[in-house]
């Protein structure tokens, strides 16, 4: 089935870094690691600004092989959706991204794979595995000689459910359906089953309806920089339903309200002001409630969200430089951007490059993925960050 992908022009291919896949399963193309692309700057600015110290990040849902069906996969060649053939392949692309930090979705196989395979390359992590019975979660890897962990903090989302009887709980109330953005992932079967409705009570009660068992973790790092910079890094992944915008809201407001505290902490603990990086799959669309909740606190129509300021103001990096990707996740059913990286704007880290994303036309994602050129259904995204 590979060969209806055809062969890259020439054009696209010299835009592109392949990277080596060493697995002796491999009877298709290599994976493709695309470039790191800088962001336009004025002459002046080049000219009258010294380089600074540069660190790479890289989000990535990596799709959990829990996950990985053929049933739910159909267009996908079966030869690369077996475990054998995809981790080495992800793992060669994740080397071949040369990031300082990685903040990878749906990681499961971590105790067994990852973590071995990543210090290998040079990579220390923190890992939190989903609630309940889920076997993936989300884990940032980070080079050694690039950072040092100092301090870290899980983020259990299923806990909104105790704040359900002391009035803390974000409101549940149903959002405008024509905000909520359109997610029509009819393909991808696997997404269903990764969270089940049936069997989990009324999802008109607040503690059902939260109790959704996804999770994030934050960080903060020490900068192998000259000025031995703090930043803080989350990663997280929340619920996937289009349908329950209104829980997904209430994670993005819970996820910054932590945020906020854990800045805190980390201000007092080590007398500093960390700039905030946050990556992750947020199973929503440009434009959405959630997206523009996390970006300006309020709703397309610019009413309010909530009734306190932003606890942490964010800009994603994409929309920073020029626009979001024209999409991030891609099969049959459903191509359309759900990733992202937002960073505090007003700080001491600017993006000043990115990580190229393919076009909607281009051979290499051709029929949907995953596939023999990308291992997982979404994309890696990534920025080089500045220290200014």
């Amino acid at each position: 089935m590979w060969e209806n992908h055809g062969r890259l022009s020439v054009g696209a291919a010299m835009s592109l870094v392949r990277v080596a896949c060493y697995s002796k399963m491999s009877t298709g193309p290599e994976p493709i690691c695309r470039k790191f692309v800088p962001v336009q700057q004025s002459e002046t600015i080049l000219i009258n600004k010294p380089a600074g110290f540069k660190f790479r990040l890289v989000s990535y849902n990596i799709l959990a092989q829990a996950y990985v069906k053929s049933a739910f996969f159909p267009h996908s060649p079966a030869p690369c959706l077996k475990w054998k053939a995809r981790s080495q392949a992800l793992l060669n692309i994740l080397k071949g991204l040369e990031a300082d930090f990685l903040c990878l979705q749906e990681v499961d196989e971590y105790d067994t794979f990852y973590k071995k395979n990543m210090e290998i390359l040079g990579y220390a992590s923190c890992y939190i595995q989903r609630s309940g019975n889920k076997r993936d979660g989300c884990g940032i890897f980070y080079r050694q000689n690039s950072a040092e962990l100092v301090v870290k903090e899980r983020i259990e989302y299923n806990d909104l459910v105790d704040s359900v009887g002391d009035g803390k709980t974000p409101s549940l109330d149903k959002v405008d359906k024509s905000l909520a953005g359109d997610i029509e992932d009819e393909s991808k079967t696997s997404v269903e089953l990764k969270d089940p409705q049936a069997d989990r009570g009324d999802p008109n009660d607040p503690r059902v309806r939260l109790k959704r068992d996804c999770v994030g973790i934050m960080a903060a790092f020490k900068l192998n920089s000259p000025s031995s910079n703090h930043i803080i890094i989350a990663n997280t992944h929340l619920f996937w339903d289009p349908e329950w915008a209104d829980v997904k809201i209430a994670q993005a407001k819970y996820l910054l309200s932590r945020l906020a505290k854990f800045k805190k902490l980390v201000s007092n603990k080590f007398h500093c002001t960390p700039p905030i990086i946050v990556a992750g799959d947020f199973n929503s669309i440009p434009g959405d409630q959630v997206y523009q909740y996390l970006v300006t606190g309020t709703t397309s129509s610019g009413q309010e969200m909530m009734d306190d300021k932003l606890p942490i103001p964010l800009s994603s990096v994409y929309g920073f430089i020029g626009g979001e990707p024209e999409f991030t996740n891609c099969t049959p059913g459903f191509t359309g951007t759900l990733d992202y990286i937002l960073f505090t704007p007003v700080g001491d880290v600017k993006p000043c490059s990115y990580l190229e994303l393919p076009a909607v036309d281009s051979p290499d994602i051709d029929g949907g993925l995953p596939n023999y050129y990308h291992p997982s259904d979404h994309l890696p995204i990534g920025a080089e960050f500045e220290v200014v």
